[in-house]
């Protein structure tokens, strides 16, 4: 299409260099990134990948148009010690037929997961269009999206997967490239399975897609009987739900990359045979926490909650968006040293920054020159010396000022309730209805973007009464 929109640059760690992003479908651009396992609360490290992908999906949502990007986020609520904690703590109600084993689970996760969703909105974060729980995508589905059985099956009738010792496990010898992403060949592999696997695998590195259940554990029917899946298994299954059997980005830690994520490819080409799982592969780098790495035994192990609701570090809570900034003042790909310094220097920052932004009235345009600087593989802190500059342009009613009140809202920091003038926002939903009545989708969604940008947000509904399709709108912080 001549028409598409200019995609930004992203590291592609499949191939090592920087390339132009070409999506797909530039009407349906698809991202999928790992989410947390919910058995405890999510950690500080955890929370880099969600925030540095957050940027992303603004970006990309600001360039493509917010209803033509999809972004899928599991969490994984398939984990032994999850189940074994469903089943002691509801496994007389699961025998009597009173609760579901998915049910039980739901139970077991609810806390961790609802404070996982309360923590990153806090640290400015957009909820991802879909998340899918792993729970949901063990056995075939009603709607027929995939599932992980179903694909075991596939591996299994096109020779990448066989049945030893009560397990179902991945054949690596049967796909000669194996070890693409992580630049391993198969000598080096190392078993990649949070279920442990033992000498009845043909190879080292063949890894477990299904794993039989004793009638004390939890797990779920299956072909080769009563059992629960392996770790990779269930991204492939929800990331095909939902975005195809390929599709444009799959994002996620370094730590990731072996044996996870090759592991996830694996499966996903050899159960579909596609030369490709996702186009472009993103990782974020590792995180310490002042110069150590992240440990209980060094009792700097923190959770997103302490840090945002305790005095554990540094002696005081921090705001979510001085954890945001801390965040991203170091380049996604680049290891990060997590320390007391690096938030008070974002919290000062931070704190310059909006109090020139407050001297706008209202909300500007966004900067070419921030999104240009986000289209270089994420670099933010090229973003941010725009900010900066502007900063120091910013005087009283400045353009300067409203410019950067515009990009800290882009880039998910909250600034002071800007004044809305309600006459141009009624005039700007009534062209965009008048867009979407042309069918000029691409052009409707930039304006919305645009809105949103400039701190208003719109709400598409129906009237009760006639059918017809309303916008509603709010200042949104």
């Amino acid at each position: 299409m001549s028409d598409a929109p200019q995609g930004p640059r992203l590291y592609n760690t499949l191939t090592r260099t920087k390339e132009d992003f070409v999506p797909i479908d530039p009407l349906d651009v698809r991202m999928y990134v790992c989410g947390p396992t919910v058995y405890d609360f999510a950690h500080i490290g955890n929370a880099r990948p969600v925030i540095v992908f957050d940027v992303l999906f603004r970006l990309l949502r600001h360039l493509y148009g917010e209803t033509h990007v999809t972004y899928v986020r599991n969490i994984t609520d398939v984990d032994d010690k999850i189940n074994a904690r469903a089943l002691r703590d509801f496994g007389g109600e699961i025998s009597a037929g009173k609760l579901s084993l998915n049910e039980a689970i739901r139970r077991v996760t609810e806390k961790t997961a609802d404070q996982f969703h309360s923590d990153v909105a806090t640290l400015g974060c957009l909820e991802p269009t879909v998340e899918p729980r792993a729970t949901e995508f063990v056995e075939p589905r009603a709607d027929g999206k995939a599932d992980m059985i179903t694909l075991i099956q596939n591996l299994i009738e096109r020779g990448h997967a066989y049945v030893a010792a009560g397990e179902v496990l991945f054949d690596t010898a049967s796909m000669p490239d194996y070890g693409q992403l992580s630049k391993r060949n198969l000598d080096e592999q190392q078993a990649g399975a949070r279920i442990a696997v033992d000498a009845h695998k043909k190879n080292p590195g063949d890894f477990v897609l299904w794993k039989l259940s004793s009638p004390e554990e939890p797990g779920w029917q299956s072909p080769w009987g009563r059992g629960r899946p392996g770790w990779h298994i269930e991204c492939s299954a929800m990331s095909a739900a939902y975005l195809g059997e390929v599709f444009d980005i799959h994002g996620g830690g370094l730590d990731l990359i072996f044996p996870h994520h090759e592991n996830e490819i694996a499966q996903s080409r050899c159960a579909h045979g596609t030369s490709v799982m996702a186009n472009v592969w993103m990782h974020n780098g590792f995180l310490q926490v002042e110069g150590q790495k992240m440990s209980k035994s060094l009792g700097n192990f923190y959770s997103i909650h302490e840090l945002l609701e305790t005095e554990t570090f540094g002696g005081r809570k921090w705001p979510g968006d001085v954890l945001r900034l801390a965040m991203l003042m170091t380049h996604y790909r680049e290891p990060i040293d997590f320390s007391v310094r690096k938030l008070e220097e974002a919290e000062n920052t931070l704190r310059k920054w909006k109090r020139a932004a407050d001297l706008a009235p209202a909300v500007g345009q966004l900067p070419a020159e921030v999104v240009e600087a986000l289209s270089d593989d994420l670099a933010t802190y090229t973003a941010f010396q725009v900010l900066t500059q502007l900063a120091g342009e910013a005087a009283d009613g400045s353009k300067a000022a409203a410019s950067l009140k515009a990009s800290l809202l882009f880039l998910g920091f909250e600034v002071a309730s800007a004044e809305v003038d309600e006459d141009k926002v009624a005039k700007a939903i009534a062209n965009r209805l008048a867009l979407i009545a042309a069918k000029n989708w691409a052009e409707a969604d930039r304006m919305r973007d645009e809105l949103l940008a400039q701190g208003v947000q719109l709400k598409d509904g129906k009237d009760p009464a006639t059918g017809e399709r309303v916008t509603t709108w709010e200042v949104k912080r």
